[in-house]
């Protein structure tokens, strides 16, 4: 995964150029993340490049948002604990102090987690977990990407 597209990782997905996309949904599009230290680690993309904040959008659109948050909430914790035994939960954040973009952040938590960090904000993690290579979303994660998208498209189908 290379190029200019995390330069602008919403209009890469609306030209779909975004190799990290698993599926459009309503509102946007649910992403793996770069960096797989949690595995299943996904975001959800606002699909309206410009908008920067949930409450730059009309009521309608932000439940939308809220209701795909949750979609791929559900979807990463039902993919997490089928393929990891030692799966605990999700957490789910809109936080966008570093990408000006709206987007929301799908943290798988597992019981394997080191005892001083499982309890505690993923951002607490070790500045090297988010740049090691060996973290780096890849061939390796296939698995976990079909996973995490074939439940999308089974809560999908349950709507």
């Amino acid at each position: 995964m290379t190029g200019d597209w995390r330069v602008d990782r919403i209009g890469a997905a609306l030209r779909g150029e975004n190799p990290t996309v698993l599926r459009r949904l309503e509102s946007g599009f649910a992403v793996i993340g770069d960096v797989q230290f949690l595995p299943g680690y996904s975001v959800l993309l606002a699909d309206q490049s410009g908008v920067q904040r949930l409450s730059d959008l009309p009521r309608s659109k932000r439940l939308g948002f809220l209701s795909d948050m949750d979609r791929l909430g559900e979807a990463v914790e039902r993919a997490c604990r089928r393929l990891d035994p030692a799966f605990r939960r999700v957490n789910l954040e809109i936080l966008g102090n570093t990408d000006p973009f709206l987007h929301a952040h799908v943290w798988p938590r597992f019981d394997w987690e080191s005892a001083e960090l499982v309890s505690k904000p993923v951002w607490l993690y070790p500045r090297e977990r988010w740049s090691d290579e060996q973290f780096r979303l890849g061939p390796r994660h296939d698995v976990l990407r079909e996973a995490i998208g074939r439940e999308l498209d089974w809560l999908r189908s349950m709507a």
